[in-house]
């Protein structure tokens, strides 16, 4: 699904910011680098970005018209 708008632990502002680290990561750095240079620094808000998992084009087939 979609990443949170706030972190579920701390309320930080965190959605904005996902676009950012997908890219980063896909060029190849290392996701802790990635959330560090991103000022996630609150174990809470890493493990929404760590433990996410987009499902949306997956759950997007099952829509009926």
């Amino acid at each position: 699904m979609i990443i949170p708008i706030r972190c579920f632990g701390c309320g930080k502002p965190v959605a904005h910011l996902q676009e950012e680290y997908k890219k980063e990561v896909e060029k190849g750095k290392s996701p802790k680098d990635v959330l560090t240079k991103l000022g996630l620094e609150r174990y809470c808000c890493r493990s929404l970005f760590l433990s996410h998992v987009d499902l949306l084009e997956t759950i997007a087939r099952f829509k009926k018209s």
